[in-house]
């Protein structure tokens, strides 16, 4: 008989459940992302953020020890440090207002689930600078709004109270197209917001007694030791590492994956690295190469499909842990590292992508690199993580992705030892603009503000291709087409990438524009880039015109205007 009360036992359960069908569906979510880019990862981040609180709720089980204290800091702490991309953090703030309201309790009813509803949306309203309606953030809105009338109206009956509430946020889903042009135009919902309702169904549905599979090891525990010739770790610690990156994924195929296209996709991966394995089955491939840049193999891998089950291990990291016996955790030993160095004023982190474009940050004094950006949004925990190895009183963030500003201010929230400070930056040279600014001998407050308003003054756009049909921006898109894709939309379109940039270029100028930045990536030749140097040159040669090379993954050229 279903009860019309919850426990701690039954809410970990509920809980679990809810991630797993999110879990299930997360290529779905991606699938809505607006702009057909090979990149959308809504889903992905969402994912990642739930698991990372269902490993700690999934602990607490284990250990039966379980009560509604340590079951809610365990969903709050867990998503909280394992947020990504917007989406992410919104939904570990949606976790942190629901468990403040219900933590207090040891069995919560359908009153106590309408309050703790309301404080998930104001806290999560609270975490966005500027809230926008058509978004998860109103899918939970109108869901709380419902459970507040319920429970007004003296409902009872918990199964009701929670179907009801679902089927709100599925008509509220429903209507995201309405309140976003954007989502109209592309023919889709809000995928955030329906990673919620996600969410909710997979929480009703082990309420209303449906089995659910917990077994939370292939998305949360680290690889096993593959069968087929994968990696041996022991034997890697004691080994000269000559590729440093552990790169695994699962390539969900959209194309034919035939003999010749395997031969030419390992070919491709023994150009960039060793140790590789590629096993097709069906419509899966399992790929692990050892890798200095896996950006190329993951870069390469979206054109036969999506990607899911990534995992990306730094070994050298790994090679110093096992040499100086080491027990913490991977990065520990630069962490060591870096505090035994003198304590600086000031230090930056910068989140980057490309061998090229960490290099030029590197350049300018940045002294902690975050591997990721638009192909895979760092976590919270990142940041945590990369704060502690920067010996610095005040630390300046550079997101350099507007999906992961919200992580970095969710980690400067939590940090109290040092001062901590996110420029905004929403592209990479946004990023380079903020390094460059940056002036010693003003305060740090001068110096926030100096490099907030000088990277207003950065127009940026990106070439990228597009994964699917679609008509945006009153831009009819074909699969496979390349876009330059602007600070507000896409700008231009067409199956010749010179061709496409330089229409980019074209709506990015205006007449105060000093200097243009070419960054290319790493599937462009350095011929083909100076080529498309010269073609800038020629038509604006009033410009200063800067050819550097990136070596970004997805994104065959970011061009910044100024």
């Amino acid at each position: 008989m279903v009860s019309n009360t919850i426990d701690a036992g039954t809410m970990a359960k509920l809980f679990l459940a809810g991630a797993k069908n999110l879990e299930s569906n997360k290529e779905w979510i991606n699938d809505l992302n607006v702009f057909p880019v090979p990149d959308g990862d809504t889903g992905t981040n969402m994912t990642l953020t739930i698991m990372s609180a269902a490993k700690e709720v999934a602990s607490l089980r284990d250990m039966g020890d379980l009560d509604m204290q340590s079951l809610c800091k365990a969903i709050s702490s867990g998503s909280l440090r394992g947020a990504r991309g917007n989406s992410g953090v919104i939904l570990s703030q949606l976790f942190r207002g629901f468990t403040k309201g219900v933590k207090e309790y040891e069995q919560i009813t359908v009153p106590v689930i309408a309050t703790a509803f309301e404080r998930a949306v104001e806290t999560a309203y609270k975490a966005v600078m500027k809230p926008k309606e058509g978004t998860i953030l109103t899918v939970a809105k109108g869901a709380a709004i419902k459970a507040r009338e319920l429970a007004d109206n003296g409902t009872e009956d918990m199964a009701d109270f929670l179907k009801q509430i679902i089927d709100r946020a599925e008509e509220v889903l429903a209507q995201t197209p309405e309140m976003l042009p954007v989502l109209k135009q592309a023919g889709v919902v809000d995928s955030g917001g329906q990673g919620l309702v996600l969410v909710l169904k997979g929480i009703y549905d082990a309420f209303m007694g449906k089995e659910v599979d917990f077994n939370l090891n292939e998305t949360t525990s680290a690889p096993a030791v593959n069968k087929s010739g994968g990696m041996n770790r022991e034997a890697q610690a004691n080994a000269e590492i000559k590729f440093g990156y552990c790169t695994e994924f699962i390539i969900m195929l959209n194309k034919v994956f035939n003999i010749k296209a395997e031969l030419d996709f390992k070919a491709y991966l023994e150009s960039i690295g060793d140790s590789i394995v590629v096993v097709a089955d069906d419509d899966v491939v399992k790929v692990h190469v050892h890798t200095n840049d896996p950006g190329l193999a993951i870069q390469r891998a979206l054109k036969y499909g999506a990607l899911s089950n990534m995992k990306i291990d730094n070994m050298r990291l790994e090679h110093q842990e096992k040499l100086f016996k080491m027990s913490q955790t991977e990065g520990a030993a630069v962490v060591s590292a870096a505090k035994e160095q003198p304590r600086k004023e000031v230090g930056f982190i910068a989140v980057s992508v490309g061998e090229g474009i960490n290099e030029i940050f590197k350049g300018l004094g940045v002294d902690h690199i975050i591997e990721g950006g638009q192909t895979m949004n760092p976590s919270t925990e990142d940041m945590l993580n990369a704060i502690d190895q920067v010996n610095a009183d005040h630390i300046f963030i550079l997101p350099n992705n507007k999906n992961i500003i919200l992580a970095a201010n969710q980690a400067q929230s939590l940090v109290k030892d040092k001062k901590i400070t996110v420029i905004p930056t929403k592209t990479v040279p946004q990023g380079i603009t903020a390094v460059i600014n940056y002036v010693p001998d003003m305060t740090a407050e001068e110096n926030a503000e100096t490099m907030t308003a000088e990277i207003k003054n950065v127009s940026t756009g990106e070439v990228t291709y597009a994964v699917r049909d679609t008509n945006i921006d009153n831009k009819e898109i074909r699969q496979g087409d390349y876009m330059g894709i602007g600070d507000a939309g896409i700008l231009s379109v067409g199956t010749v990438v010179g061709d496409v940039t330089m229409e980019m270029i074209d709506e990015m100028m205006s007449d105060e524009a000093e200097l243009i930045s070419i960054y290319y990536g790493a599937e462009i030749a350095e011929e083909e880039a100076e080529a498309l140097r010269a073609r800038v040159e020629e038509k604006y040669g009033a410009c200063d015109i800067e050819l550097q090379y990136g070596g970004q993954p997805i994104y065959y050229y970011i061009i910044s205007v100024e």
